[in-house]
């Protein structure tokens, strides 16, 4: 393979469309190989529609069968979400180190 197979997907609308072609994008990537290595992390308006909209949980719990995705423990806590969110078998955890290690390391970030 040539050339950076790195890809973050960053989840942050609150468009439901939007959010739901991601975990297709981010779900597909990984199940066809497309690239090497696909990391994914929910960030703001798009942890509350983890857990207000049926068909993005149930996207995301598909997701979460081929890769580990990780919503941001400071808005899932202070929304009072992590629990919701992490029976989708979707982490809770702390991601903007998360996220600046991943760019340092080569990562190209694809945002949705």
């Amino acid at each position: 393979m040539v050339g950076n197979q790195k890809l973050l997907v960053i989840i942050a609308s609150s468009d439901r469309e939007k959010v739901l072609t991601a975990l297709m994008y981010a779900r597909n990537t990984v199940k066809f190989g497309w690239l090497e290595d696909v990391k994914v992390m929910f960030f703001g308006p798009a942890e509350n529609l983890l857990v207000s909209d049926e068909a993005v949980s149930h996207e995301a719990q598909i997701l979460a069968d081929v890769v580990e995705p990780i919503a941001c423990k400071f808005i899932a806590d202070r929304d009072e979400i992590s629990p919701q969110i992490e029976e989708l078998g979707v982490t809770v955890d702390y991601v903007g180190t998360r996220i600046a290690d991943l760019l340092k390391e080569g990562y190209v970030p694809m945002v949705w």
